[in-house]
Parts: structure tokens; sequence; C-alpha cells
């Protein structure tokens, strides 16, 4: 294998069928200490995130592909913290995807003149670039496809995907009493298929049990307790 990118939560390698190997690992993002999936640095290590994380990962795409929703998921190993995925080539250097339902985090602190802390938001999408030393910063669809990223078909549906796949992850979470405040993802082109790729675990989410913020390997096991591995 060869190592094609060291990340923040996981290394990427290169197998010699031309897939890649996913290894994922025990960081986190977050600040201070804390956990924070909207934030671009690492925060902490909890041991057992990245099989955590893979675990999670592992129950949703598979979901999803049973859904004829178009991943980049191939197989996963939980016990070597891997998962294989099809090559898939990003929009720029990258885009970060946000289902917003709550009114919180990097939101909240934008548009706090105008919402409540935890405020029900529609499905709401927002975009951002991927760049650290810009903080990630959002952008609109015209600017997508001003600066050729993304056209404006392409931003429908990937849009329309987001929406599709967040409703799949609530309804989940749902099962379990767990209410799905907002999620990230990551997609890019397979061909000429837009696809969901990188993660779904709970370093990529918030979600709360009533007023209370369930942890990501807490939602790990919450979600998959009744589901045998």
């Amino acid at each position: 294998m060869k190592l094609v990118y060291q990340g923040k939560t996981k290394d990427v390698y290169e197998l010699p069928t031309g897939n890649f190997l996913l290894k994922f690992k025990d960081d986190v993002t977050g600040e201070d200490g804390k956990f924070d999936p909207g934030a671009n640095t690492v925060g902490l290590t909890i041991e057992g995130a990245g099989q955590a994380g893979l675990r999670l990962t592992k129950f949703f795409f598979e979901l999803l592909n049973d859904k004829d929703v178009p991943t980049h998921y191939v197989n996963a190993n939980i016990e070597e913290s891997t998962m294989e995925v099809k090559p898939a080539t990003v929009f720029g250097s990258g885009l970060e995807v946000i289902c917003r339902y709550r009114a919180v985090g990097s939101f909240l602190r934008r548009y706090g003149k105008y919402v409540e802390n935890g405020q029900p938001l529609d499905a709401f999408v927002e975009v951002t670039l991927k760049d650290d030393d810009r903080q990630d910063p959002p952008i609109s669809e015209d600017a997508l496809d001003m600066l050729g990223i993304l056209t404006k078909e392409e931003y429908k549906s990937l849009k329309e995907l987001t929406q599709q796949i967040g409703s799949i992850v609530k309804e989940a979470l749902a099962d379990k009493c767990i209410e799905l405040y907002d999620i990230k993802f990551e997609f890019g082109r397979i061909g000429e298929q837009i696809a969901l790729i990188d993660e779904i675990s709970g370093g990529n989410m918030r979600a709360y049990k009533g007023d209370r913020y369930i942890e990501p390997l807490e939602l790990e096991r919450l979600v998959l307790e009744d589901i045998s591995k």
C-alpha cells in the first residue's frame, strides 16, 4: 500500500487494485480539548473513536447502498480500523456540506442576531470550502458556479443528495429516540456521478437525547446496540 494522504482523523492509502484504503484514527476535531464536528483542527484523542466511527460509517454506508444512494463505499474491516473505497475526485480542493436541523454551532455564531439557540431549521444546506487557512468559508451556489468548482446543475444534485442522506440518518437516529441537530458530509465524482465520500460517524454530527448532547462513542453504542457486529 502507498500512503497518499495524512488527514486529521484518517490516513489514505492507495491499493494495487486502484481503490483506496482509509485508516481511521482516534483523533477527533475540536478546540481547547472539546469535540466540535465543525472545527478544522484536531481537538483531542479519544481511545476507540476510530473503530466507533468506522462501525457507524459501515452501518450508514451499507444502509445507503441498500437504498441505491451513490457512495464510494466498498467494504470495512473493523478490527483493523480500515475501509476500502472507490476512487473519487473532489470538487476544487474539497467541499464540506452541512445539513442543519437546529440552529447550533457556527450557524448560531454567525446568525445569532436572527435565530435562537436550538431553533428548528428545515434541512438547511450549507456548503463550505475546505480551507484551513481561511477557516472553511461558506460559499454560495453562484460563487461555486462562477469559480468553476461546481455547476448549478451539480449544486442542485448535491443539495438533493444532502437532504436525502440527512433524512435517512435522521430517521435512523429517531428510531433510537435521538435527535439529529446537524450533520456534515463530503461528496466527490465517481466518473460523472456525484457520490457521498469520506465517512458518516459521530464525529461528523451533533445528536441529542432531549437536551443532552451524545458523545461520538456513546452515539455509536446507542445506534448499534441491537445490531450484531
